[in-house]
């Protein structure tokens, strides 16, 4: 089959083995993109949206002919988003403004080939128990959280702070299999015709 060079534009590993249920050839290549340029001004899905298509953009300059995906994941509660914590401390203070509450996980999906452009975002709605100081030091002891938005991660056993899910679970992991599928659908590529 002829297809033009798919390139994930993200240095996010759970997006690689996301994209890699599918037996679509792919290569991944960081984008230099710098995301603190983008101002949040409460619409997280447009700011999320911003984020992505920057990303996305980034690597299509340096691919023109590629079909190009970019994907940006934030933590949204009470008007508050809530991105990669900058160090143990802003990772446990997340994490006291999350428990106990429901908040919203929107990953932002951008595939671009030239001047072609398509985006969407995606929202997943959590619930999340309410957490003490101790067990959020002891949740912090064992999830990778530096480069997690929220600085939670609900795969394997990371998943005990959730109460309910209400959505897509990859979405929460940063990129929605739907909304993926979609966009690809519009740049030519059917997923379908790529499973295992």
């Amino acid at each position: 089959m002829n297809l033009a060079p798919l390139i994930l534009a993200s240095q996010s590993p759970r997006r690689v083995e996301i994209l890699s249920f599918f037996k679509i050839p792919f290569k991944q290549i960081s984008s230099d993109f710098d995301e603190s340029q983008i101002i949040f001004n409460t619409d997280p899905h447009h700011f999320a949206l911003k984020v992505a298509r920057g990303k996305a953009l980034d690597v299509s300059h340096r691919f023109p002919d590629s079909i190009v995906l970019g994907a940006d994941t934030i933590v949204h509660k009470n008007g508050k988003i809530y991105l990669k914590p900058e160090n143990d401390a802003q990772a446990s203070q997340f994490l006291r403004e999350l428990s106990g509450g429901s908040l919203e996980v929107i990953t932002a999906v951008c595939v671009q080939k030239g001047d072609l452009i398509y985006a969407e975002s995606e929202v997943t709605r959590l619930v999340f128990h309410p957490l003490t100081d101790r067990q959020i030091e002891q949740y912090h002891n064992f999830v990778h959280f530096a480069d997690k938005s929220g600085a939670f991660a609900i795969e394997k056993a990371g998943s005990i702070i959730l109460e309910r899910i209400d959505g897509c679970f990859y979405n929460v992991l940063g990129l929605p299999i739907n909304t993926t599928k979609n966009l690809l659908l519009r740049m030519g590529i059917d997923l379908w015709e790529y499973l295992p």
